[in-house]
């Protein structure tokens, strides 16, 4: 609990440089909009609606605030049209590395379908080196500015193609060749219709091989999906799964009883990688105050925050803490639960990621929250220097 006498709620400032962990954030969901038309106008593409990037930034986030599906299905055929090579490849990742790193995040995993970028002559390798590359030249170049981020890649299969175990075997072979690159698996599109379990042969080998994975599952198809993800697949987290919330039942008297599912994700530690303002937009929840986080964080669930596509929600991941700190009054100490949730859930060996709870998060959450002491003190020698 937050002691009465050190008023920790954290203010914006704080809440962009406390170190925060991302686990579901989407390469191509992600990018700056002056890139997109640089981009665009190096690949000779003309589809983009808006050339200005203003306009463009504004066109993405009302096109995905939209409630279209369709409309927001466009804006990613707009930012993977211009991914398509390896030098577009490079600059998207070094870029989403250092606006990560600028936003405060010390890790982060972000995520990208390889199967997506070959229209213009690439390999599958040839993808998953330039990304990798690009992810370390933003790491150092925000080491270089003073900040530290570590970013893994997880490689994603679309559950409408029939790519997922070629993709799988991909990530296995990237994991083997270290780096600290590609660190996991995971498979995205749309849930109804697509079931994890046409899958199951790309799951049984990343089990087969000890690799780690997610899966999107419980964000718009409800608790069949979260099911099968966990029960048939085996899935290590649940991307999004907002829809646990079903099987929770909050009663008239203010206690709560879990279904069986939810009691056992909550019993298991299984991660929830949640996502509040995309959420929104899916709808999903009605409103930041409403959203299932809430009750989940309340109920000790290992609830995790996330930004999922940062350009389509106009969001970064201290634009998501300060609505969630808005809403429900959340403090630093709740920011770094969050966080420790976020890190001891990341698909990093073990001993590196009790170093970066240990050695990164709790200290700069620390020196945070001792910042009110420090400002109490030069408001009391400054009334005592007047009083003088």
């Amino acid at each position: 609990m937050t002691s009465q006498s050190t008023p920790n709620t954290p203010t914006p400032d704080q809440i962009r440089r406390a170190p925060k962990v991302l686990l579901h954030d989407h390469l191509d969901g992600g990018l700056r909009p002056g890139t997109i038309v640089e981009l665009a106008r190096d690949a000779g593409y003309t589809g983009l609606p808006e050339t200005d990037p203003e306009k463009l930034g504004v066109w993405f986030a009302e096109a995905a605030d939209s409630g279209s599906l369709e409309r927001y299905l466009e804006t990613f055929s707009h930012t993977v049209a211009v991914m398509q090579t390896r030098d577009a490849l490079i600059r998207v990742a070094r870029e989403c590395a250092e606006d990560l790193a600028e936003d405060g995040v010390v890790y982060a995993e972000v995520r990208y379908a390889p199967e997506q970028h070959l229209d213009g002559g690439l390999s599958l390798e040839e993808v998953v080196e330039a990304v990798n590359e690009g992810f370390r030249q933003g790491e150092s170049l925000a080491r270089e500015s003073g900040r530290r981020i570590r970013v893994g890649a997880l490689l994603t299969a679309m559950r409408h193609a029939a790519r997922s175990l070629e993709i799988a075997e991909l990530a296995n072979r990237y994991r083997d060749l270290g780096g600290g690159g590609v660190v996991g698996f995971d498979i995205a599109g749309a849930e109804a219709g697509f079931p994890p379990t046409r899958h199951l042969d790309a799951f049984e080998y990343l089990k087969r091989e000890n690799n780690h994975f997610t899966i999107h599952a419980g964000e718009a198809f409800g608790l069949p999906s979260i099911w099968q993800a966990l029960q048939w697949c085996g899935a290590d987290r649940l991307g999004h799964g907002v829809r646990i919330i079903d099987d929770i039942q909050v009663k008239e008297d203010g206690s709560v009883e879990l279904g069986r599912l939810a009691s056992y994700v909550r019993d298991k530690r299984i991660p929830l990688e949640l996502c509040p303002s995309s959420n929104l937009q899916t709808g999903a929840a009605d409103s930041y105050a409403e959203h299932p986080i809430g009750l989940l964080r309340r109920l000790h669930f290992r609830a995790t925050v996330n930004t999922d596509n940062r350009l389509m929600s106009h969001t970064s991941m201290s634009n998501e803490f300060e609505h969630l700190v808005e809403a429900f009054g959340y403090s630093l100490d709740d920011m770094q639960w969050f966080s420790v949730n976020a890190m001891k859930s990341a698909f990093i060996p073990f001993d590196e990621r009790l170093a970066m709870i240990n050695d990164v998060i709790k200290p700069g959450y620390a020196e945070l929250k001792s910042e009110w002491l420090f400002r109490q003190t030069a408001s009391t020698s400054g009334s005592a220097a007047e009083e003088g």
